[in-house]
């Protein structure tokens, strides 16, 4: 199913983008790295964007499996995580913007410049905190995907940890990965695994569900 390897392939795809990104390899040295590294900045920007977009499908798959417990918490949780995955793709372009200020005005200026831009209330509020919020609905979708009998209960936690954890170069990094593909491929190959009939069960009226084949 589509869904399902779209949620599979996002975690592959953001880990990628991780290594590429050339002020995370640089440690002590990441001052200025975008601008000497623009190529690298470019690759990882845009592996980093299609990350968060395969969340999306998987994301959609989610929210469709929880249908028999926790329904309205797991659609509320499923919208707030597809709204934050969506922020969070939309300020990946800020890596072209660092990269380009530090190239042509030094890392010092350019950098700063790039964090004024990024601390200012709009950038916080209208992208960064939804993001945040967003991982929150990966976490809570899952729970509720798990109520349903449909995932671990491990797996969205596994899935956020890493998230957040994927960036700290390098022990950060390897753990985190480990625990997104984890969660991630824990819940896709449930999904791979359902039949159509157990794709398409509708809930009905007595609260039990009708299998539609």
């Amino acid at each position: 199913m589509f869904a399902a390897v779209c949620l599979m392939a996002a975690p592959f795809v953001y880990v990628a983008g991780l290594l590429v990104d050339p002020a995370l390899r640089a440690g002590d040295a990441a001052d200025g790295a975008y601008g000497r590294h623009p190529g690298q900045v470019s690759v990882s920007a845009a592996l980093l964007h299609w990350s968060w977009v395969l969340l999306v499908p998987g994301i959609i798959g989610m929210i469709h499996l929880v249908r028999r417990r926790a329904v309205l918490f797991g659609q509320i949780a499923g919208v707030v995580a597809l709204l934050g995955v969506v922020n969070f793709s939309a300020l990946m372009l800020g890596d072209f913007f660092y990269a380009r200020l530090e190239a042509e005005l030094g890392p010092e200026t350019g950098g700063r410049l790039g964090d004024e831009a990024f601390a200012s209330g709009g950038a916080q509020w209208g992208f960064q905190v939804p993001g945040f919020l967003g991982l929150l609905g990966v976490l809570l979708l899952g729970l509720a995907l798990a109520a349903n009998r449909h995932a671990p209960w491990w797996a969205s936690a596994a899935m956020v940890v890493g998230m957040l954890t994927g960036p700290v170069y390098p022990i950060g990094m390897a753990l985190g990965s480990l625990l997104y593909i984890a969660g991630a491929v824990a819940i896709g190959l449930r999904m791979l695994r359902m039949s159509d009939a157990e794709w398409v069960q509708e809930p009905v009226a007595n609260g039990k569900v009708a299998v539609t084949v």
